[in-house]
């Protein structure tokens, strides 16, 4: 794991501490090394995570001669040994004993071709000397980010936000409204699109070619709505268990190599049992290595259900309850994250990363089976709205709305029963698509209306923030129900947020992330089931339990979701809330947002009127976010 930094520019040879001030906003990405190295119009940025081949061979940038080849790399390549193999078949010859030389080789072979044959998580780029051309990749799921600022002669890039912004031509860089759009409704940043005007994201599953005198061309390589499209014929529901299972285990062994020591995150519900389970399995169970860690606040904490599946699988698990006052950790936090961004389960992963750090280089962790097998409440929630849409008229679905936020009392439990009716009263009277998107809407289209200021509100909310849901969803026209919102919530919930939120938080500790349920052969199978194998009536992750029947108990199979949220609503009214109404009400955030209608948002949170942690959360990350970057 690795962070990577670079400028291209036709017209002249690059700024080498230009390259060298964007490596150096990153020191957590690459403890181990770090060089910056000028190829004529090429200047290439490394900070190198050792993690296989720990050898100096290994740093980055790499380069071989007689390939014309120069890459610098960020993440994990997991089949690796089997492309090594294939391609010294036919001629290849190696001098080191990791992934990134493979790469050159594999880019060398095959050209842009190789992408589709790699198995892993990947942010790169390859400086082709002899065809005089950049190629920037990035993995199918996003699991490593890549930003990118276009110039007049070539481009920039870096893994982080902040890297980039070293570059002169980013000097007074303005917020981009249609981003903040997104931010306000939705809690991070979608697709493509940057919170600030003149940088981009190179989409997942995609790669882009640069060369002189042309624009930057980019490709997708993997199209995983296809896989939505092509359903699977399955002999029966036993096998397709069968099949899964396998496939999870072999994700697992993979997932397993390197030179350092390795763990697991442990929650203690389904995902992250299903890995240990594997792991315990694959190797000594008393060797493996799990973390969980919970909190004071009751309700919050998931350490007994970690505890629990450890002492069942026989692994060797340390768990750990942090104190309350976590507040001074989310203005490092919103630094960390480029973005702004909002969802509180960073300051838990970021907890738990720093905890296992103590002990592991490496972490296997149980992100993606939400998305994939149907774990998560709003598809029960899209179900029911499926079934009462027909019976309810919108006006009625609307009159009982106000009669829940009027008569229903405000809980400042974890995702509290009364917050889910109302928000799913509120979708209730929407189109199925845009109900579903809705289920995790945090500011509301009036909500931020009213909150935002005169001719700045304008320029903000004249952008739909759901433009990509409903973009996302026509790419799977016809398809059932489940499968849309499968794919939707894959496209920008786990790539937009989830993955963000471990990248960031895990490499703020220089503690790499490994998730085997991403795995893109379980991604294509979990694509390829049918969808009543994934949400069973209401029974979700169907198909998942059943695979993992043979070695964890009722129990935990049984067990229902509860969510790796932090207590927010809590110290907002506690030790957080003076940090955070201090970054809510700041001058930089009073250029764009009305003071009053702030105020009213702290005043009903601290008289239990109404729960306003989610809506002052994605305020006061906006403010640290702003604070940290000026």
């Amino acid at each position: 794991m690795c962070g990577i930094a670079g400028i291209v520019d036709w017209r002249k040879e690059p700024d080498r501490e230009t390259v060298a001030a964007m490596v150096a906003t990153m020191p957590h990405r690459g403890p181990d090394h770090c060089a910056v190295v000028g190829f004529g119009h090429a200047v290439l940025g490394h900070l190198r995570l050792a993690i296989i081949d720990l050898d100096a061979a290994s740093n980055q940038p790499m380069s071989r001669q007689a390939l014309g080849l120069s890459i610098v790399f960020n993440g994990e390549i997991y089949n690796f040994p089997d492309l090594r193999r294939e391609l010294e078949g036919e001629g290849a010859r190696f001098s080191t004993h990791g992934d990134t030389e493979v790469l050159l080789h594999a880019y060398a072979r095959w050209g842009t071709d190789c992408f589709r044959r790699l198995n892993g998580m990947f942010a790169l780029a390859i400086w082709d000397q002899t065809q005089r051309r950049l190629v920037l990749a990035r993995d199918r799921l996003g699991k490593k980010p890549l930003f990118l600022k276009r110039l007049p002669g070539g481009i920039a890039f870096a893994s982080e936000l902040k890297a980039l912004r070293r570059h002169p031509a980013l000097a007074g860089a303005q917020i981009r409204p249609a981003a903040l759009s997104q931010f306000l409704a939705h809690g991070y940043v979608l697709g493509d699109q940057c919170i600030l005007d003149g940088v981009e994201k190179l989409p997942p599953a995609h790669f882009a070619v640069l060369e002189p005198g042309k624009e930057l061309e980019v490709h997708r390589y993997w199209d995983l709505a296809a896989r939505f499209r092509e359903k699977r014929t399955f002999s029966d529901e036993k096998s397709a268990a069968e099949e899964l299972r396998a496939l999870i285990d072999d994700a697992v062994r993979i997932r397993l190599v390197g030179n350092v020591p390795l763990g697991a995150f442990l929650s203690g519900g389904i995902d992250s049992a299903t890995i240990v389970a594997a792991m315990a399995h694959l190797h000594p169970a008393d060797r493996t290595k799990t973390f969980s860690i919970g909190f004071r606040e009751r309700g919050f904490s998931e350490v007994p259900q970690a505890e629990e599946v450890a002492r069942i699988l026989g692994v060797d698990h340390a768990s750990r309850i942090v104190d309350a006052d976590m507040g001074a950790a989310l203005p490092f936090l919103a630094r960390m994250a480029d973005e702004p961004f909002a969802d509180t389960s960073i300051l838990p992963t970021y907890h738990l990363a720093r905890f296992a750090r103590e002990q592991v280089t490496v972490a296997l962790s149980g992100d993606g089976g939400d998305e994939l097998f149907a774990g998560y409440e709003t598809y029960v929630a899209t179900a029911l709205h499926r079934r009462l849409s027909r019976f309810v008229p919108p006006a009625a679905a609307r009159r009982l709305a106000a009669a829940a936020h009027a008569l229903v009392p405000t809980c400042f439990g974890k995702v509290s029963l009364d917050y889910k009716l109302k928000q799913f009263l509120g979708g209730l009277a929407l189109p199925l698509e845009r109900a579903h998107a809705s289920w995790r809407e945090i500011l509301s289209a009036d909500e931020r209306h009213n909150l935002l200021r005169g001719d700045r509100g304008q320029a903000v909310t004249i952008h739909d923030p759901f433009a990509r849901f409903n973009a996302l969803f026509a790419e799977v026209a016809g398809c059932h129900w489940l499968d849309r919102a499968s794919y939707v919530d894959i496209n920008t919930f786990l790539v937009d947020d989830v993955l963000v939120k471990v990248d960031r938080a895990t490499m703020a500790c220089s503690l790499e992330a490994r998730a085997p349920l991403l795995d893109y052969r379980i991604v294509e199978l979990a694509a390829a089931l049918p969808p009543e194998w994934k949400l069973n009536g209401f029974s979700k992750k169907y198909l998942l339990r059943q695979s993992q029947r043979a070695r964890l108990p009722q129990s935990v199979l049984a067990r229902r979701k509860r969510g790796f949220n932090a207590p927010l609503a809590h110290w907002l009214t506690g030790g957080l809330r003076d940090l955070a109404y201090e970054a809510t009400t700041s001058s930089a955030m009073l250029d764009w947002f009305e003071r009053d209608a702030v105020e009213r948002l702290w005043h009903d949170h601290r008289t239990r009127r109404r729960d306003n942690s989610y809506r002052l959360g994605v305020l006061a990350m906006l403010g640290f976010w702003m604070e940290e970057s000026r």
